[in-house]
């Protein structure tokens, strides 16, 4: 049997190469093309095609086919090819000013670009500008936030909770622990007005507050039931009790290991010897600012947006009822949250978070 298809040799002239070098360090504008150009840079220097996509992260399949493109027609053929249809009215030269103005500039006076300004701007009408945005998936008008943790044990963090995650101990339950406090019951003003036909559910934008309540939860992470339980203040006291709540409901054979939040309320000295008196319990911090690797959070964004959420409530205690019935059905069916992403694999994706971060230029 044979060893597979042998790779085709690229091989690169001396100005082909300053070109492509040019093209890879591309910071903003035209990323695919950047992204063809370290390809054919790496497999001229002897990379295959496999090494080549771990190495940046794309398909193997997409590596051969700009391999083969470069060895057939050169640097053109790292070009996208014209499409079938009616010929484009716009010249490249106009859509990439349009597309790096977009990337690499502001506006006078505003922090993004719109469709009339890019148009002013660029002597073209709405339409072509928007047309370019959508063939781009740029969406000037749309923001969203980060933030990255600054732990000095993120990795080691990130490698402990996500072993528990996907190669848990033998004789021993993992549980994810967390409080979401300040749960405010609030009544809307108006009656809720009913989905129709035609017509979304509409609820009145004022409410009244009635007082607030915390919930603490510890998720099982093989099962998938969660065990609850309210609590008007969110102090040490009370995460002792939910402790001994969780100890009354744990078979005493097993060890316990604790996936939880570095809050006050988990590190005091009441909550210590509490611990010291009870070994089998084992407690793993997240990182600062990662609340997401903890999935008990995940099960809190699901008791939100379905049952908290679009609700009213008269007062404190309805509040404390309506999540205990959503606690009570989630129990009856618990489907646990699998996790999948190696420890590796978030790790290398944070590398290049920050790598794009400190390029920005910002």
């Amino acid at each position: 049997m044979g060893g597979g298809r042998k790779p085709l040799e690229v091989v690169i002239a001396g100005e082909d190469r300053t070109r492509l070098e040019e093209w890879s360090r591309r910071p903003k504008t035209a990323q695919a093309i950047a992204q063809r150009a370290r390809i054919v840079l790496r497999a001229a220097a002897g990379l295959n095609s496999t090494e080549i996509s771990r190495e940046l992260g794309v398909h193997h399949d997409t590596v051969r086919k700009w391999r083969r493109r470069f060895v057939e027609q050169g640097l053109d053929g790292l070009l996208d090819e014209p499409r079938p249809g009616q010929p484009r009215k716009l010249s490249d030269a106009q859509i990439e000013a349009v597309i790096a103005r977009t990337l690499e500039s502001k506006p006078a006076g505003a922090t993004y670009w719109s469709t009339r300004s890019m148009a002013q701007a660029t002597g073209l009408n709405q339409t072509a500008v928007s047309r370019i945005w959508r063939a781009f998936a740029l969406q000037p008008h749309r923001s969203e936030s980060f933030k990255l943790s600054k732990d000095p044990l993120f990795i080691d963090k990130v490698r402990d909770i996500v072993g528990l995650y996907m190669n848990p101990p033998d004789r021993a339950l993992v549980l994810c622990v967390d409080e979401k406090s300040q749960i405010q019951a609030l009544e809307r003003t108006s009656p809720l007005l009913p989905l129709r036909p035609g017509q979304a559910e509409r609820r009145a934008h004022d409410y009244k507050r009635h007082g607030t309540t915390s919930l603490f939860a510890a998720l099982d992470t093989r099962t998938g039931t969660v065990l609850g339980k309210t609590f008007r203040r969110h102090r040490a006291q009370e995460f002792r009790q939910f402790l001994d709540l969780i100890e009354d409901n744990v078979p005493a054979d097993l060890d316990v290991h604790l996936i939880l939040d570095n809050s006050s309320t988990h590190n005091t000295a009441a909550i210590r010897r509490w611990l010291v008196k009870r070994p089998r319990y084992h407690l793993h911090f997240t990182p600062t600012s990662s609340s997401w690797l903890n999935l008990v959070e995940r099960w809190f964004a699901a008791l939100t947006d379905k049952q908290l959420r679009r609700n009213s409530f008269r007062s404190t205690r309805q509040l404390e009822q309506a999540i205990r019935e959503f606690l009570a059905v989630h129990n009856t069916q618990p489907k646990s949250f699998v996790w999948t992403k190696s420890a590796d694999d978030i790790l290398n994706s944070f590398a290049r978070f920050c790598r794009r971060t400190n390029d920005s230029g910002h």
